[in-house]
């Protein structure tokens, strides 16, 4: 049982996920001529060449991608995946008889790029895909210099000029619009307004700034890498949110606006990440 609630959730993240997707696609994106990058593009331009229903395409062109990733990456993977891919099949197959809800191709971008963004984002948080580019490119970055990112980005700029020669240049401007809202929403969804930062800040007034970060901003700190030249300089490490920045960064200059700041996304895990009572 204890092993049954978590798979049960995970569908269910799946499925909600692959829902927001089909709403993005078939309500805005689809009706307006617009389309996503990856195998959902594809799938799009070729329905719209040969009449056949997107939701043939979205499974048959994953499929080789999918057991590509089944044999390179794993079994809870490429299952995952193809779970997602099924019910965004079914998803735009429901809403295809719906009419779009808007003609303005500005509204319909904006709007279906972020449901649709929102919808893989929570499709990747749950540990599964709706493109087999991704499996491509999570393969070839084991393999190759470049990144996940940049292979993807490369998919999907190829994908969104041939946009251009279906649909009309101006769709396929419309598209990258689309595509942007989505990237922008997904990296929302998966990591959250609260995604955790790691800041480094380099100061000789590093006693008064890791006090006014307890005090002020309620967050434990660590401080290390001191240097004795003419003054002492010392690292101060701590982690905050995304929305603490702003606050972070006066607080810094508060006391020394020639201080070095560094920040990085980092994942947290555990407990100890939480905000001491401030005074």
């Amino acid at each position: 049982m204890k092993k049954t609630i978590p798979i049960l959730k995970k569908m269910l993240m799946i499925a909600i996920g692959a829902s927001l997707a089909a709403v993005g696609l078939e309500v805005f994106l689809i009706p307006n001529q617009m389309i996503d990058g990856g195998i959902v593009g594809i799938s799009i331009m070729v329905s719209y060449l040969s009449g056949i229903p997107i939701a043939v395409f979205l499974i048959l062109l994953n499929l080789p991608f999918l057991y590509w990733g089944y044999r390179q990456i794993g079994k809870t993977f490429a299952l995952s995946t193809l779970y997602a891919v099924v019910c965004l099949s079914a998803g735009v197959s429901i809403l295809h008889a719906i009419p779009g809800v808007t003609e303005d191709f500005i509204l319909a971008a904006l709007f279906g790029g972020v449901i649709l963004g929102a919808g893989v984002g929570l499709i990747i948080r749950s540990g599964g895909s709706l493109d087999g580019t991704e499996i491509i490119a999570i393969i070839f970055d084991r393999r190759t210099s470049f990144t996940v990112g940049e292979i993807v980005m490369f998919f999907n700029l190829f994908i969104l000029s041939s946009a251009g020669i279906v649909f009309g240049w101006d769709k396929a401007m419309y598209s990258l619009l689309a595509y942007f809202a989505a990237y922008k929403t997904i990296d929302v969804t998966i990591d959250g307004l609260n995604e955790t930062k790691g800041v480094l800040i380099l100061s000789e007034q590093y006693d008064a700034i890791s006090k006014a970060i307890r005090d002020r901003l309620g967050r434990e700190y660590t401080i290390f890498e001191c240097k004795d030249d003419k003054e002492r300089i010392c690292t101060i490490f701590v982690v905050v949110t995304r929305l603490e920045i702003a606050k972070l960064r006066l607080i810094v200059s508060g006391f020394d606006r020639n201080a070095l700041i560094a920040i990085t996304s980092v994942e947290i895990e555990g407990k100890r990440f939480r905000k001491k009572p401030i005074h």
